[in-house]
């Protein structure tokens, strides 16, 4: 049985000029609003599956980009090399699928995901985009499952999917309420002593940190969504100071 659908609609990988649009987003949320829904756990295959294949600044560009989508703040384009767009006209589809069926007494899921005219980084930003489309209630679990789906590493299957209904990541940590920018500077690895590091700095810092926190250099999996999360949260600080 369907139980969530997604169409990405894209450029062809040698295109000059690379376009994206989001088609049919059939992406139900959980009923109450505190989980993904079967729509999130579509969006977090998604990106578990094509995630790992994105270089270090790839994927620190995707990770900002959820962050900008959370908040609600005016999203600058292109992202990833790609402008988003309503017309998908000339364009390539896509489609992802979360299908559901019984055995004995529990439901088995299974992803059935097309990419073989895409690529990784048009299929995870068409999810993030996505994912920002939730209605409110749901909105902001959704994203939080893509976010985990980008710190997995594994295969598409039932673990993956009892992670992502495993719970709500971290809060803000008190010390970015008490000391934003003292604990934004420690979290990218500055001395709160130093003077202001210059914007590549930060940049630079960023980037550094996000490979350390990835499961692919011993990070442990459980921990690395909140971990990147944190790291983005630190940046965004920095650089609008």
């Amino acid at each position: 049985m369907l139980l969530a659908e997604l169409e990405i609609f894209h450029s062809r990988p040698i295109a000059p000029t690379r376009r994206i649009a989001i088609g049919r987003a059939w992406l139900p949320g959980s009923e109450d609003g505190t989980g993904p829904g079967f729509g999130g756990l579509l969006l977090g295959g998604v990106c578990a599956r094509f995630g790992p294949q994105l270089s270090g600044d790839l994927l620190g560009e995707v990770v900002q980009l959820v962050h900008e989508l959370e908040q609600s703040q005016p999203v600058a384009q292109p992202r990833l090399r790609h402008r988003l767009q309503q017309d998908r006209v000339g364009l390539t589809r896509s489609r992802q699928r979360l299908y559901g069926s019984r055995t004995g007494s529990d439901d088995e899921l299974s992803c059935e995901l097309e990419s073989s005219r895409a690529t990784p980084s048009q299929l995870v930003l068409g999810t993030a985009y996505a994912a920002s489309m939730a209605a409110p209630p749901a909105r902001g679990e959704v994203l939080r499952a893509v976010r985990r789906g980008l710190a997995w590493r594994g295969d598409v299957g039932p673990a993956l999917f009892a992670y992502l209904l495993s719970g709500q990541s971290s809060p803000t940590p008190a010390g970015a309420i008490a000391d934003p920018v003292g604990w934004a500077l420690e979290t990218l690895g500055f001395d709160r002593e130093i003077e202001m590091p210059p914007e590549a700095a930060v940049r630079r810092g960023f980037r550094q940190a996000l490979r350390a926190a990835h499961p692919d250099l011993g990070a442990a999996e459980t921990e690395a969504a909140d971990r990147i999360a944190n790291l983005s949260e630190a940046r965004r600080i920095l650089l609008t100071l």
